[in-house]
């Protein structure tokens, strides 16, 4: 019976690349796997055929040899016997080194260190001003410190470590079921791959110890609600003498009673007198940095107006010039009139005080009403 071609059992055309090759074996690997396919000789079969061709397509040599003699080149007195392709594991454990990052059996991994210490999260609320200026404030955290009776190598005659025996330093055993190799942690170091032989009596082995630190943080001007800062190596410190994580500080920006923060701009109400409103005149505002700034209102101003103090708003992060501050003024009307005040008005009023003149959106507003009502008649 004439053997199977290679490339036909793959399912590919001669002139394939590598990666097409490796997808096709794969998927048909997945397919026939007698784990999916329990007491299914047909499927073994296939298997074994996938796998046997992929041995050979997948190694440069072979591939040229089989293009060149065929099934020839793998037979007694050709490329030096089948054992070539008769091993299929090989193939198989490509996919899964793609997939699960380990050989299939007999592979070593990377030998494990030290672990580096975790990072640290800091939450920190501030006022808009702090926000504005900067701020350094000092911090308590709880955390570990390296063992200073062993130096954080958590033995007691400060040796370190020693190579674990069952991993030989890998931090991973395997062990063999079928057609798969399980990788798992080492249960004699704990995935570390070294374990302490004469463990440290102040921190039992570990090389850290519980105590509280207090560091200076600094907090640039110009931050906002979920601005992040990193501090490299102030996290808990390494196991075993390795590097310290980081600290990371989460900032919150409290709301101000008078100012209303929208990126790098500051909006504001600032109330005035009728008086002003009506005649004009000079106010002063309070700014951010403390201080106030003076604003020239102009006569015959309505409430709700806007004003734009430029360059007077938040720092930008980062940035030498600021944004801006919006100044919304609030027509104050008074209260508790005497009788005089009231006579003035009243005069104010026979004298046109409410013209279309002088109140020209009132007197708009009720034109369009009357015109409505007269519509509807």
């Amino acid at each position: 019976m004439a053997e199977k071609d290679f490339y036909e059992i793959l399912g590919v055309s001669r002139n394939a690349s590598n990666d097409e090759i490796k997808k096709s074996y794969r998927k048909l690997a997945m397919k026939y796997h007698p784990d999916r396919n329990k007491d299914d000789k047909a499927s073994e079969r296939k298997f074994k055929e996938v796998s046997a061709a992929y041995e050979v397509l997948k190694d440069p040599e072979k591939k040229a040899a089989y293009d060149q003699y065929g099934h020839d080149a793998f037979r007694q007195g050709g490329m030096g016997g089948a054992q070539g392709f008769g091993d299929f594991t090989s193939g198989f454990s490509d996919i899964f080194e793609e997939f699960f990052g380990g050989g299939f059996g007999g592979g070593t991994s990377g030998q494990r260190g030290p672990s580096r210490g975790s990072d640290l999260r800091y939450n920190i609320s501030i006022s808009l001003q702090d926000a504005f200026t900067g701020k350094k404030p000092k911090i308590k955290i709880p955390s570990y410190s390296k063992c200073d009776l062993c130096s954080g190598t958590g033995s007691a005659d400060k040796s370190g470590p020693s190579t674990c025996s069952t991993c030989n330093g890998h931090g991973k055993v395997r062990s063999t079921q079928g057609f798969f190799s399980i990788e798992r942690p080492c249960p004699s170091c704990g995935g570390q791959g070294s374990s302490i032989k004469n463990p440290c009596l102040k921190c039992n082995g570990i090389g850290q110890v519980k105590k509280q630190k207090t560091i200076s943080v600094t907090i640039p001007a110009g931050v906002d609600t979920g601005t992040r800062i990193r501090i490299s190596g102030e996290g808990e410190p390494g196991q075993r003498g390795a590097n310290n994580g980081d600290l990371y500080i989460f900032v919150n920006v409290q709301k101000d009673k008078i100012f209303e923060r929208e990126e790098e701009n500051i909006f504001c109400n600032i109330p005035i007198a009728i008086t002003t409103a009506i005649l004009g005149g000079e106010i002063e505002v309070p700014t951010i940095e403390g201080k106030k700034a003076r604003l020239t209102v102009p006569s015959g101003t309505q409430s709700e107006t806007q004003f734009r103090l430029k360059g007077k708003g938040m720092s930008i992060l980062r940035q030498s010039h600021r944004g801006d501050m919006y100044v919304e003024v609030v027509v104050e009307i008074p209260v508790n009139l005497t009788g005089k005040q009231k006579s003035i008005l009243r005069e104010f009023e026979k004298e046109g005080g409410t013209s279309k003149a002088h109140s020209p959106k009132s007197q708009s507003f009720f034109q369009k009403i009357k015109e409505v009502w007269e519509d509807l008649r």
